[in-house]
C-alpha cells in the first residue's frame, strides 16, 4: 500500500538548514514536509561547529527559537591569534562597530528547531530510505521515498535540497548542469570534546611550528579542542594523554598554564576541504548549505553560509506564493553564490594562513609571520579579518549583473 502526499516545499534533510528552512517558512504560512534519512536521534549526535554570524543569530530569533541561544549561547567580542609564541587579540566588537559573534553548538541549534517543529506539529520524515526527487525541470516537481515499510509519494511545487554533500539532490542533476569546484587540503583536524573549563574566555587560533591548532569551547564548561594532523594519521594512533601533550606543546606559556585536561567525550578527525557548486537551482529543485558548498572549519563559516541560504531561499518562496513574482527564485544562485565565494575565500585565506603544509619550505613560515604581524599592527588588516569572521551582510550579495 502507498501513500500520496500534497505539500508546498519538499525538504530534503533534517538538519539544520533544513529545520530552519522549514521553520522559516512555517512562519510565513507555506507548508513544508521534510524528509530525512536518518534518525532524529543520529542528526542531534553529529558534533558540528558552534560559532554564530550575527545574521544567523537574527535569523533564528526571526524563526522564533532564539531564546535559550540567547539565555546560554556564549557572545564573544573578539579572539586570540597565537604566532611566535605571543597572543594577540583581534577585537572584532570595536572594528566593526559593535558586532559580535555568539558560541552555541550546531547541536544545540537543531535541539531548538526540532523542538519548534514538533511542538507545532509539523510534518517530519525520519529515517525514510530509497528517497529519490524527479520532475524538478517541471512544475510538478516530486519526492519519492520509503517510510516504515510504506511507499510514500510527496508531489510539491518546490524541492529544497538541504541533505548535505553526499546527498541525493546534487547527485540527481544531470553531470552536464552543473560545475564543481574543489580543494583537497593535505591534513585534518583531530578534534577532541570535553568537559573541562576552557583555557580562555575567547578562541585561541594557533600557528605554531608544530602545526595549527584551534582552544574552543561549547560552553563555560565544555570544551572542544583541535590539532592539525597529518591525512594519514588514524584516530587510535591519538590517545587523550597524546592530544593533551601535543596540545601543550602548540600553546603560550599562559594558556599552558590554564589548560585544564579530562577525558574526552568524543574524538575525531575530519578532512578539509574547499568546494562549491555551480549555480544552485536546477528548475524547480534548490540546493543549500552542505550540498552545495564546503569550507574549512577554520574560519566558522559552514553553518552560518547554510543559514544564508536558507534566508534567500525562504525569501523567494514567500515573494513567489505572497506576490506570483519569480524573481527571487531566479536569482536565488547568484545571490547565495556571490556570499558564498567571499566566505570560501576567507577560508582558504586563513587555513592557508595558520597551517604548515607539508610541502612548504622555512620561506613559508617567514611569509606567515609577516602577515600575521602586518593584520594585527595595520588597522586596516585587523579590520579585514574582524569583518569577515563576524560575517558579511546579507545586502552584500546582491547580484552585480
Amino acid at each position: 500500500m502507498s501513500l500520496s502526499i500534497r505539500t508546498q516545499v519538499a525538504i530534503i534533510g533534517a538538519g539544520p538548514s533544513g529545520l530552519l528552512l522549514g521553520q522559516l517558512l512555517h512562519k510565513a504560512g507555506i507548508d513544508a514536509v521534510i524528509v530525512e534519512r536518518v534518525s532524529g536521534d543520529y542528526v542531534l549526535g553529529r558534533i558540528r561547529a558552534g560559532v554564530l554570524e550575527q545574521v544567523t543569530i537574527d535569523l533564528l530569533d526571526e524563526a522564533g527559537v532564539g531564546t535559550r541561544m540567547h539565555r546560554e549561547g556564549l557572545v564573544h567580542g573578539g579572539f586570540d591569534m597565537l604566532y611566535g609564541g605571543k597572543r594577540h587579540r583581534i577585537d572584532m566588537n570595536g572594528l566593526t562597530g559593535g558586532k559580535n559573534v555568539m558560541v552555541y553548538g550546531q547541536t544545540e541549534v537543531t535541539h531548538d528547531l526540532m523542538d519548534a517543529r514538533a511542538f507545532a506539529g509539523l510534518p517530519t520524515y525520519y529515517e525514510a530510505s530509497d528517497v529519490q526527487v524527479a520532475d524538478f525541470d517541471t512544475t510538478h516537481p516530486r519526492v519519492t521515498f520509503t517510510h516504515q515499510g510504506q511507499a510514500v509519494t510527496l508531489s510539491c511545487d518546490f524541492i529544497a535540497g538541504c541533505d548535505g554533500f553526499h546527498g541525493v539532490c546534487r547527485a540527481s542533476v544531470p553531470r552536464k548542469s552543473i560545475q564543481e569546484f574543489e580543494k583537497v587540503y593535505p591534513f585534518g583536524w583531530l578534534g577532541l570534546l570535553s568537559d573541562t573549563p576552557p583555557v580562555h574566555d575567547e578562541l585561541i587560533y594557533v600557528n605554531s611550528p608544530r602545526g595549527f591548532a584551534l582552544c574552543s569551547q561549547r560552553s563555560k564548561t565544555r570544551s572542544r579542542y583541535y590539532l592539525q594532523v597529518p591525512l594519514t594519521d588514524r584516530l587510535q594512533d591519538w590517545t587523550d594523554d597524546a592530544f593533551w601533550q601535543e596540545l601543550r606543546l602548540r600553546l603560550d606559556d599562559d594558556a599552558r598554564a590554564q589548560l585544564v585536561t579530562g577525558p574526552s567525550l568524543e574524538k575525531s578527525i575530519a578532512p578539509l576541504r574547499s568546494f562549491v557548486t555551480e549555480p544552485m537551482r536546477f528548475g524547480r529543485l534548490f540546493l543549500a548549505g552542505d550540498a552545495a558548498h564546503i569550507v574549512p572549519p577554520t574560519g566558522a563559516k559552514g553553518l552560518n553560509l547554510a543559514a544564508t541560504d536558507v534566508k534567500y531561499l525562504c525569501n523567494a518562496l514567500v515573494d513567489f506564493y505572497q506576490n506570483r513574482s519569480e524573481e527571487g527564485i531566479d536569482s536565488y544562485s547568484a545571490r547565495c553564490l556571490r556570499r558564498i565565494w567571499k566566505a570560501e575565500r576567507f577560508s582558504w585565506w586563513f587555513t592557508s594562513l595558520m597551517h604548515r603544509f607539508p610541502d612548504d619550505g622555512p620561506i613559508t613560515a617567514r611569509f606567515q609571520e609577516a602577515e600575521l604581524d602586518y593584520l594585527i599592527h595595520s588597522h586596516a588588516g585587523s579590520l579585514s579579518i574582524a569583518e569577515n569572521y563576524v560575517g558579511l551582510p546579507l545586502d552584500f550579495a546582491e547580484p552585480t549583473r
